[in-house]
């Protein structure tokens, strides 16, 4: 086999990972590398490449977990055979770069409730260095702070938000794709406003993540509920029930609620119908960073070529949720449109906290929170997921997911999870039916629990408890 498109480079600024992931990916795309195809073993291309052995094995496990290829055992491994016949993402049609260089299932609460969702580890983020930061904002800000702030964002955060995305997430992008804006449903309301008109039938997971189905309803769109298996978000069904939609909204890496990431063929799929259709993909990439085995799983907009995907990140999961900060990448062709009408809305609001996350970026703060609260979430993980299975194992199974900050646990008789969910939440326990983030029934139940303000094995176990009560 020849190697020469796999080499790297250690003076470029993406890791070494990365461009070995990227290499390969390329060379499967341009048909360097077909279906069927062995692929050195990972001692033997370390050799080659003069590379660690670790290198190259977390490149694999990418390649491997979104579906590029397939370990056989003794056979070795392989370019996956069911790359053969799949449409490809397409390529790039222009290159040109920037002309501008249901229920309420959150109460709004000062307490933190056991189980809750959608909250990071608040005992663990690093209010000392968070504080610094905010002081030294305020003494160096100055006449900027004081002005009109760009209602697309401040541009240092950006900036920080478009490098950390090319190393973190295999997304190339220039500041001027972002746009920072009030948290999730800030982006989609941008979207709406730039792209979609009231009435647009669109594509949503089912389930999916309730808040953003309730927002798009809120604003006018009409949403074709497509269920999601194994390999996630069933594109085939998709094109069956609305091939004309006009956008889909999917959470690719780790599907929000049940877990799994998108396939890859599944991904391509998805892309050829939007490039085909000329419709837009609303990626929703909400906490791809806490990821248990290997590396996070790159974002689809990594593979988008035609320039259909909008993708949207938060700080809600990784920092604060009360930061309100989240940001959207527009495509190169969608600077201009997006401009206008971002500069006819609020914007983030102050600059002060924009400045503060960009210097938790800068500075190296952000990558090094990110892999303390990996290790402390799948601990936290391992204490509920214990405690459920030495409690109430009997009753309920958690289904096995690779990250996320919480968990799904599927009822094993058929009970109402809405009613166990109601019971709970009556005695201070947040958690949530699964039924409540579906559009059509169905008989699998389950309840989501959150889990990472879980600070010991024995607050989960007592918490634990207190749910039996409700069985």
């Amino acid at each position: 086999m020849d190697l020469r498109h796999l080499r790297v480079s250690r003076e470029q600024d993406a890791p070494i990972y990365l461009q070995l992931y990227r290499r390969y990916r390329e060379a499967i795309a341009t048909g360097k590398l077909l279906p069927g195809d062995r692929v050195p073993s990972v001692r033997s291309l370390a050799s080659e490449l003069n590379l660690a052995r670790g290198t190259v094995e977390t490149a694999y496990q990418i390649l491997t977990s979104e579906g590029y290829l397939v370990a056989r055992g003794a056979a070795g491994t392989v370019v996956s055979p069911r790359l053969a016949n799949l449409p490809e993402p397409g390529t790039a049609r222009t290159a040109g770069r920037s002309v501008h260089e249901s229920p309420r299932l959150q109460a709004v609460s000062s307490e933190v409730l056991p189980f809750q969702l959608g909250l990071p580890a608040l005992d663990a983020f690093p209010r000392k260095v968070w504080a610094r930061l905010a002081g030294r904002s305020l003494r160096t800000l100055g006449t900027v702070a004081m002005t009109y702030p760009d209602p697309a964002g401040y541009e240092p955060l950006r900036r920080a938000i478009a490098a950390y995305l090319g190393i973190s997430r295999g997304i190339i992008c220039s500041h001027e794709q972002i746009f920072v804006v009030a948290g999730y449903r800030g982006a989609l309301e941008l979207v709406c406003r730039t792209l979609l008109q009231a009435g647009d039938l669109g594509w949503y997971e089912d389930p999916g993540y309730i808040f953003a189905r309730q927002y798009l309803e809120l604003a006018g769109m009409r949403l074709e509920p497509v269920p999601v298996d194994e390999e996630g978000l069933n594109v085939g069904m998709g094109q069956q029930c609305a091939a004309r939609a006009r956008f889909a909204v999917v959470t690719p890496t780790h599907q929000s609620p049940m877990g799994m990431a998108l396939s890859l063929p599944r991904r391509l799929e998805l892309l050829e119908w939007a490039g085909r259709r000329r419709a837009w993909i609303i990626e929703d990439d909400y906490d791809s960073e806490f990821r248990y085995h290997g590396r996070p799983l790159p974002a689809l907009k990594s593979l988008d070529r035609d320039g259909r995907v909008l993708y949207t990140g938060t700080f809600s999961k990784v920092l604060l949720p009360g930061l309100r900060l989240a940001y959207l990448v527009v495509p190169v062709s969608q600077i201009g449109r997006f401009r206008d009408v971002v500069d006819h809305l609020p914007g983030p609001g102050s600059i002060l906290p924009q400045a503060m996350a960009a210097d938790f970026m800068e500075h190296g703060h952000f990558a090094r929170h990110l892999r303390k609260m990996r290790a402390l979430y799948a601990t936290r993980r391992g204490y509920l997921v214990n405690a459920l299975a030495q409690t109430i194992g009997d009753r309920l199974h958690v289904q096995p997911q690779a990250g996320g900050i919480h968990v799904l646990a599927h009822l094993n008789a058929r009970r109402s999870d809405k009613s166990l969910a109601a019971a709970a939440q009556a005695r201070e326990l947040a958690v949530t039916a699964l039924s409540s983030w579906r559009v059509r029934k169905s008989s699998q139940g389950g309840l989501l629990m959150g889990f990472a303000n879980f600070a010991t094995a024995e607050d989960a176990v007592a918490a634990v408890r207190r749910l039996k009560a409700i069985f």
